[in-house]
């Protein structure tokens, strides 16, 4: 009987990942959260995929849903960063409802609110005052605003407070190298660099061996231990993968993801949607958003950016078209920018900001608990946090995830549910 370390030397392949013991280096990196509960099944039938988007860095939201109505209240205080109103002119402001308007970057956007199938909440975020970008996501990720002890992620807490049963290795999936906190629990939960990455390496003539290899060794048909689990979760997602090529995808509707690692993850959770392998939640991050210096109007850094989230949002808007009624996807950023431009032509870090809501129950719609950008008005300079993003949080739940325990969501949180979204049947 061969023992896990002599099959490991069997191959002449070296061992990195989660657990040293068990992945060696032709076994997809992958990180896998601890799991106390057992192995469910069901389908995802009833409910919407959600797919969260962190923006991280602090999203100047200001430049992104500008608010042009406010005039020289937004205008003065920034005289090289502020986005021109709408006009014929290229490069001003996209007019939503004549107050606010899309940066220009932002136009994929603008298609999907003709369509009816966008919301942009605005003055959105935490309501913790903390300036810290490692802070301010941890707390909103942990879906507990100024406390460090919560030990899990809401997304986490959310899939274990559901009464239905999944046993799928890909209901949680975490696109990137690193499992995001929100995703992180008691549930098995999976961060994947790539679908591509996920598969088995080697000559086709060994593959058949090597599977039964590690099936004998790590008895994956009847797992005991936690190792022995966490083997037959990583056995049970290449299998069902197999026949899953990202070579050979050609996205629908003409679509085209932009070739980043963004515009990929967005293609790859689409992959895995119409695979149907009963995915629940995936999260994929875009990153960079820390613009405070040369930070740009209309073009540079920070339309860069947009214009990254505008195209893979509106290539994910057009490939998954006849999947989005079913699919809900929310974006976040830790907080906003100051509405003072800084003498570094770009923005510190401020407070209230925008979330955006696609498909699933959105309707286009600008939702604004909007007071304002008096002085007497700001919070210490910044945009007001008017609406707490668990709100929006908490009626996704509700309204399309089917799932009513926001308490063991949001601990000690009673969210104010608006109406925004539109119930499933």
């Amino acid at each position: 009987m061969l023992n896990r370390r002599d099959l490991l030397k069997s191959f002449g392949m070296g061992v990195v990942g989660v657990s040293p013991a068990l992945f060696p280096r032709w076994i997809p990196k992958l990180a896998f959260a601890s799991s106390t509960t057992p192995a469910r099944v069901q389908t995802n039938g009833g409910r919407d995929v959600l797919v969260n988007i962190f923006l991280r860095g602090g999203m100047d939201g200001l430049n992104t849903v500008v608010p042009f109505g406010e005039g020289a209240l937004y205008y003065d205080k920034r005289p090289t960063l502020a986005i021109p109103e709408p006009s014929t002119k290229p490069l001003t402001a996209i007019d939503l409802d004549g107050y606010f308007g899309l940066h220009p970057a932002l136009m994929p956007l603008k298609d999907i609110w003709d369509a009816d199938a966008l919301t942009i909440v605005h003055a959105a975020g935490s309501i913790d005052p903390t300036r810290s970008h490692f802070d301010a996501m941890e707390y909103m990720e942990r879906g507990t605003p100024g406390s460090k002890t919560t030990p899990s992620g809401w997304i986490n807490r959310h899939l274990q407070s559901t009464a239905w049963q999944n046993d799928s290795p890909f209901r949680a999936l975490g696109m990137g190298a690193m499992l995001q906190s929100s995703l992180r629990g008691a549930v098995s939960t999976l961060a994947l660099k790539s679908i591509a990455a996920f598969h088995l390496g080697g000559r086709d003539d060994q593959l058949e061996a090597i599977q039964a290899a590690i099936a004998g060794v790590y008895a994956i048909q009847a797992p005991q231990d936690l190792l022995q689990r966490e083997a037959a979760q990583v056995y049970a997602a290449m299998g069902m993968l197999n026949g899953i090529d990202p070579d050979a995808y050609t996205p629908e509707n003409g679509a085209e993801y932009p070739d980043t690692d963004f515009g990929n993850g967005l293609k790859q959770i689409a992959m895995l949607i119409k695979a149907d392998l009963g995915l629940e939640v995936a999260c994929v991050d875009l990153g960079g958003w820390d613009t405070h210096e040369g930070q740009g109007g209309a073009e540079g850094w920070h339309a860069d950016l947009l214009t990254e989230l505008g195209a893979g949002l509106g290539a994910f808007y057009a490939d998954l078209q006849s999947w989005m009624a079913d699919v809900t996807v929310v974006t976040m950023s830790e907080f906003g920018r100051r509405l003072e431009e800084n003498a570094s032509a770009g923005t510190d870090h401020g407070h209230g900001n925008v979330m955006f809501v696609m498909g699933g129950g959105a309707r286009s719609q600008l939702y604004a608990d909007w007071i304002g950008l008096a002085p007497d008005l700001l919070d210490d300079g910044d945009l007001a946090v008017t609406t707490d993003y668990r709100d929006i949080l908490s009626e996704i739940m509700l309204a399309r995830l089917g799932n009513d325990k926001i308490t063991q969501v949001f601990p000690d949180y009673a969210p104010n549910i608006r109406g925004i979204f539109t119930p499933r049947a």
